[in-house]
């Protein structure tokens, strides 16, 4: 499984660099129509979610098409490692009588946005929209067998396990849920140019819904890049 979180953020990775010789394409001004922008965000879960993660980190890669200064394309890769709170562990530390039990949780996403900029000089702001793939795991340190009659809360279903008649199945013995879905986003940023041609730092907060078989992820990503 780690094999292929890696290849994909390898893969996103070389498609996001291989992009850079198509800049002897087009002006380097204002008017470019290749954008890029790589970032790093602090993720707030929200919602149902909050109960269950605390902040998280992670990576976003995006390359796109502008239209023209007011309208633009951006593809985009987002990774965000989500950590567990104690709340959402100890049911499970319970269950298997375990105090060393622990778990990371990880959001990945491939998605296609619109974004409508207004952009001055030195200042600018945006709207930016979209959907994609977006594909959750939640990891287990070890194996959690959960007790017979044990009630369906919302935390068993974030790690992956599935219930029948109000009550946890017992016959699960996976220690890695996996969940893809196709779902949206939205958000806000302002730009600060920094540097010639077009150089322009963003901070930008942008709303992702994400809801599975098991469970709705909510998450505000709060992300600092640099844009071209």
């Amino acid at each position: 499984m780690l094999r292929s979180y890696r290849l994909l953020l390898a893969a996103s990775l070389i498609a996001f660099l291989s992009n850079s010789p198509l800049y002897g394409q087009y002006d380097y001004d204002e008017n470019s129509r290749i954008n890029t922008n790589l970032g790093f965000p602090v993720t707030a879960p929200v919602g149902n979610t909050s109960e269950f993660v605390t902040l998280g980190t992670g990576v976003t890669a995006g390359v796109g098409y502008n239209f023209n200064r007011y309208n633009a394309f951006v593809g985009e890769f987002m990774w965000n490692w989500l950590y567990p709170t104690d709340a959402s562990l100890t049911p499970l530390r319970t269950a298997l009588q375990a105090a060393d039990l622990n778990g990371h949780s990880n959001l990945f996403a491939l998605t296609a946005n619109y974004r409508l900029e207004a952009r001055g000089n030195r200042f600018g702001a945006y709207l930016i929209g979209g959907a994609g793939v977006y594909y959750r795991n939640a990891s287990l340190s070890k194996t959690v067998i959960p007790p017979a009659g044990t009630a369906c809360t919302p935390v068993w279903t974030w790690w992956g396990y599935s219930c029948s008649s109000g009550t946890v199945i017992v016959a699960q013995t996976h220690t890695t849920f996996t969940s893809g879905v196709f779902r949206g986003n939205a958000g806000v940023g302002v730009t600060f140019k920094v540097s010639e041609p077009r150089y322009r730092v963003y901070v930008e907060a942008r709303y992702h819904y994400a809801p599975s078989s098991t469970f709705t992820t909510r998450l505000i990503p709060i992300t600092t890049g640099i844009r071209f």
